[in-house]
């Protein structure tokens, strides 16, 4: 080829490329203009397009729907800003759990209404539609709320405020130079040191969340507790302070957190959902929100994005990074933030971010490959799988390190 020839060619490929740039055929995928918002409605794709293996998930979702994990009810998978993988797995908990729907116990403590953990009318879907009840995932997402209200300046005190000042202490038991020292911070880690056990099975009566949810005053009860470590130094899994964060988002912001959280994060997001309450009308922060799998992965993408949404900061960069960060160790192998669990990637340096619940709710973010998978089912009297296990199952599908999308 000439020299005049190779001119040509590479002033009609740049020609080309100009093109392409001002019709918008070609988009950097760091551009804002190149994300896709999924407010309506998540875009199908097939998930090779967005570099995925199909067969790995087909093969996982084949194990799901087969009762190997549990009673699985869906499994989903999203990147590149579209739903890529969906699949279902109906089952008729009126007959599974029929007997026990009408037998008095910790999981069913007042044999009607929405803390029958065996009523099909309740759960786990929300009498008949897609809203699936999201248990401790809900934690995940209050910690959220918190987060949009302290972006917009309506939630004022600082994390290092002190617990008891939403308070009267003569109203509070066993109140001593230890719980005073509780802040904020160490509610949003599961740091308060409280006396609290929530490692026995749900079904056990001694369990601490369902001795709380047997009774009527979830917040009197919490903070009634004797201080048993010292705050911020060590991490104990508790519903009960989990339930103080819609206490506290009344006390401080003088607004209801479903409220608040339905008017500056649902709608703008376009999420719908339903949210219990306490027999005291306290919304039910650590396992009472009830979300479609769809709804749920809008979260994690959310979060993938700083916080931005469709061009708005929906919450601060600076607290979705706080609440990735890890506060404290956790069980196993998971670090803890603020209300997310964290799990290391293998050979990375990153976490997978996470949010679980009772039952089998699961949302998983894995940020280094932009991927986003939910997971819903009822397995309620029996151990749970490993979350490990179900990123085993995932990881290999992946074949492009990022999003890849075309």
């Amino acid at each position: 080829m000439t020299r005049m020839a190779r001119l040509v060619l590479v002033m009609a490929n740049v020609a080309a490329l100009l093109l392409a740039f001002s019709t918008g055929a070609i988009a950097f995928q760091t551009s804002e203009h190149s994300v896709l918002w999924p407010t309506h409605q998540w875009e199908k794709a097939n998930p090779a397009s967005v570099g995925l293996d199909e067969k790995f998930l087909t093969a996982f979702g084949d194990d799901l729907r087969s009762g190997k994990y549990g009673l699985g009810d869906s499994f989903a998978v999203f990147r590149c800003g579209k739903s890529v993988f969906a699949q279902k797995y109906p089952h008729d908990y009126g007959q599974i759990y029929g007997k026990e729907a009408k037998e008095r116990g910790p999981l069913n403590p007042r044999l009607t209404g929405p803390y029958n953990y065996f009523d099909p009318g309740w759960h786990p879907y929300y009498h008949g539609t897609d809203l699936h009840s999201m248990q401790s995932v809900s934690k995940t997402v209050s910690s959220v709320i918190w987060g949009v209200a302290i972006t917009r300046g309506d939630f004022k005190a600082s994390l290092d405020t002190r617990l008891l000042h939403y308070f009267d202490e003569t109203k509070v038991k066993n109140v001593d130079e230890r719980k005073r020292r509780i802040t904020l911070r160490h509610v949003l880690t599961m740091t308060t040191g409280l006396d609290w056990n929530e490692e026995l099975a749900y079904d056990d009566p001694k369990n601490d969340a369902a001795v709380m949810e047997a009774t009527d005053d979830w917040v009197q009860l919490v903070i009634d507790r004797p201080v048993a470590k010292d705050p911020g130094t060590v991490f104990n899994y508790s519903s009960g302070t989990s339930e103080l964060l819609a206490y506290i988002f009344q006390k401080e912001t003088g607004q209801d957190i479903e409220k608040y959280g339905e008017k500056y994060l649902f709608t703008p997001l376009g999420m719908d959902h339903y949210w219990k309450r306490t027999p005291m009308g306290v919304v039910d922060t650590e396992g009472g929100l009830f979300l479609n799998g769809a709804d749920l992965a809008k979260i994690g993408y959310l979060y993938l994005h700083d916080g931005m949404w469709n061009g708005k900061q929906i919450v601060s960069k600076e607290w979705v990074r706080q609440s990735l960060t890890p506060f404290i160790d956790a069980e196993g192998s998971f670090k803890y933030g603020f209300k997310w669990w964290l799990l290391p990637e293998k050979g990375g340096a990153g976490y997978v971010w996470m949010g679980r619940g009772f039952g089998g709710q699961r949302l998983m973010v894995f940020p280094e490959k932009e991927l986003i998978v939910t997971f819903t089912g009822w397995s309620i009297l029996k151990d749970p799988p490993s979350d490990e296990e179900f990123v085993g199952r995932i990881l290999p599908a992946v074949q492009s390190a990022t999003c890849v999308a075309r």
